[in-house]
């Protein structure tokens, strides 16, 4: 389904229930994340929200992606996987045999219609030039602060146009702004993107770079903007196959070199100068539910701002899961499963990505595994694909007809796993490139990554005959908690009632080499000997909030730094899930903070709910977190 505009998209979405229309003003500096994170975690309120008072002449749309529903809402579908249906059929009708020209013939209808999906360029203006700014400024538009160590206002929905120099190929990419000046902002662009590769090219020619930033339009635009396609695949080609209608562009006024959806609401024209200083750009409060920490990035100037009459301003908060990029995450999970395993790796049947490994830093695929070392092929072929490069923990198991167990049922998925598991020989480790937001890595954008085989395993793998585990009767978590006073909680649940043999522990560091030396202490006490893992993480977080503490691991744990094995067969796998610092743990980089609304947002909001029209109060998510920060910056001191 094609959406002819953000107006229309916002009409669908009122319709159908899914938005609430706020007409008391609320500020764009830290009111309105405030506001959206509150909805965003809130299940049976969360709404797409509809700022109409925003201090601009310009009403703010934001959530409008954030479940399920109004992300299929968004792609014109019923439900997710119906996108992966779609993708399917189209790659099983290009790539099978045709032995004769009647089967060759046959396909001409559907090449034809690939070709009604490709964008065109469209002579004259389009409705998102309907009024020309005469003095363009970014002041004008309501861009949001989300967090209060957050650098400035940033500009974090934006689909940014960029072409090769060379050969004229489009990349439209998804980079957060700040704005510094009324016509200038940071382009926030890592070493791994396609526009990071264009802004090389043109530093090599020595020339002014044309860039231009579309919001709003089809909201499928948004999604391709974000979507992790091949370099030289124009991502309108597959918005125009989402919404099953090609992409009308037109050129941009003061950068003829570039085109803009037509039907966009706002377009931000300029250029980025590769002989420029670059800026320091952030803090910013990232998906990663940290700070992403400053560093220098390059300056993009201003040159014309357009927009239609009728223009909605969209926006997105990121945050601590869940919050709207997970459903954005949720849809590239299902529609770029078909290629994965068609096209790279045949053998997988299903993907999930939990919105606690935040993308990245969490992966459990399900193979069809038919022979010994399957699992490894299929880990070493993962990480070389695309942007799963980044990917920190991946989890393999049988599908749904070997196992009995969904993809999506993590209880007895983990049950299933760990009793296939025998921590020595099925858990590899490994070091690659990682995302540049991993502040977990000793350096910048290389870490440590770890796969965790928990498919059945041949005769060949076996080196241990595998047990059903069943907690000992001898195991006492009293007693732990009363010989370890370093440890603030132990969540035995998992062993206890559920059979898994995994322990989440919460621990106060206070020496080097702590969690490793208690790691051992724990292997050797009564009880353990069949345990197969022990999570560690901070004694702020909640050893029994089994989410929280899956989302504190995986961003903090560097795998190949961080495990370490013991008990009396070394059989027992730890993780330190902990921050780390230069004083504990010789860690050089700055470790970032976790995000929280302060204390004067939290109250400002609370006054002014019974204005909102969201029904009754619903009490910060920030003030859970609260306890959880190291000081009031965005980075924690190397010192601490």
């Amino acid at each position: 389904m094609a959406y002819r505009s953000l107006r229309a998209f916002i009409d669908t979405l009122e319709q159908t229930g899914e938005l609430v229309r706020i007409k008391t003003f609320v500020d764009p500096v830290l009111e309105i994340s405030e506001i959206t994170d509150r909805v965003s975690k809130t299940p049976d309120r969360n709404k797409a929200l509809l700022f109409e008072n925003t201090g601009t002449d310009f009403p703010l749309l934001i959530n409008s992606m954030g479940s399920e529903r109004r992300m299929c809402i968004a792609l014109g579908i019923d439900k997710l996987d119906d996108a992966t249906k779609d993708i399917e059929e189209l790659f099983k009708k290009l790539s099978a045999p045709k032995n004769g020209i009647i089967e060759k013939l046959s396909m001409l209808p559907q090449l034809s219609k690939f070709a009604s999906w490709m964008p065109k360029v469209v002579s004259g203006k389009g409705a998102c030039q309907e009024v020309v700014m005469q003095n363009p400024s970014l002041d004008k538009l309501p861009v949001l602060k989300c967090w209060p160590k957050d650098g400035g206002r940033f500009i974090t929905l934006p689909a940014i146009h960029t072409k090769e120099p060379h050969n004229g190929i489009r990349n439209i990419g998804m980079y957060r702004m700040q704005v510094f000046e009324p016509t200038m902002t940071a382009m926030h662009w890592h070493k791994h993107k396609v526009s990071a590769r264009h802004f090389n090219e043109y530093k090599k020619l020595g020339k002014r770079m044309p860039v231009a930033v579309a919001l709003g339009g089809d909201p499928v635009y948004t999604y391709a903007a974000t979507a992790p396609l091949p370099e030289n695949v124009d991502e309108y080609m597959l918005a125009g196959f989402l919404r099953k209608k090609k992409v009308e562009l037109v050129k941009c006024l003061t950068q003829p070199d570039i085109e803009v959806p037509a039907d966009a609401d706002i377009i931000i024209e300029g250029y980025v100068d590769p002989n420029e200083d670059l800026i320091w750009e952030g803090p910013f409060g990232d998906h990663t539910g940290y700070y992403s920490l400053p560093d220098f990035y390059p300056r993009f100037h201003v040159t014309a701002i357009t927009h239609r009459k009728d223009a909605v301003y969209p926006a997105t908060i990121v945050g601590i899961p869940p919050q709207e990029d997970a459903w954005l995450g949720k849809a590239t999970e299902r529609i770029f499963l078909t290629p994965i395993k068609m096209m790279m790796v045949p053998e997988i049947t299903d993907m999930n990505m939990p919105v606690e490994g935040v993308f990245h830093n969490l992966v459990i695929t399900t193979i069809n595994k038919e022979y010994a070392g399957q699992g490894q092929k299929v880990m070493n072929a993962m990480w070389g694909a695309g942007q799963m490069m980044f990917n920190k923990i991946l989890v393999l198991s049988d599908g749904v007809e070997i196992s009995g167990v969904k993809i999506d049922d993590y209880k007895n998925l983990a049950r299933y796993i760990l009793n296939n598991l025998n921590p020595i020989t099925d858990v590899y480790f490994s070091t690659g490139p990682m995302d540049v937001l991993d502040h977990s890595c000793s350096k910048l954008g290389f870490g440590g990554k770890m796969c965790i085989d928990g498919t059945k395993k041949q005769e060949e793998e076996i080196t241990t005959p595998l047990q059903p585990f069943k907690l000992s009767s001898s195991f006492s978590k009293t007693t732990l908690l009363t010989t370890h006073p370093d440890i603030t909680g132990i969540n035995d649940r998992l062993a206890k009632e559920w059979d898994i043999p995994v322990l989440f522990v919460a621990v106060e560091k206070n020496r080097p080499n702590h969690v490793r030396e208690l790691h051992a202490h724990l292997c050797s006490s009564a009880g353990m000997e069949d345990i197969k893992m022990i999570l560690y993480v901070e004694h702020t977080v909640n050893a029994e909030d089994i989410p929280d503490v899956l989302w504190r691991l995986c961003n903090n744990l560097d795998p190949k730094r961080d495990h370490f094995y013991s008990g009396a067969n070394n059989n027992i796998l730890g993780l330190d899930g902990t921050r780390k610092t230069k004083k504990l743990d010789n860690f050089d980089r700055p470790w970032p903070n976790i995000l929280a609304s302060d204390d004067q947002t939290i109250a400002s909001v609370d006054t002014k709910w019974p204005e909102l029209g969201l029904g009754n109060l619903i009490i910060s998510p920030s003030l859970r977190y609260k306890t959880q920060l190291y000081g009031g910056e965005a980075s924690v001191l190397d010192n601490e």
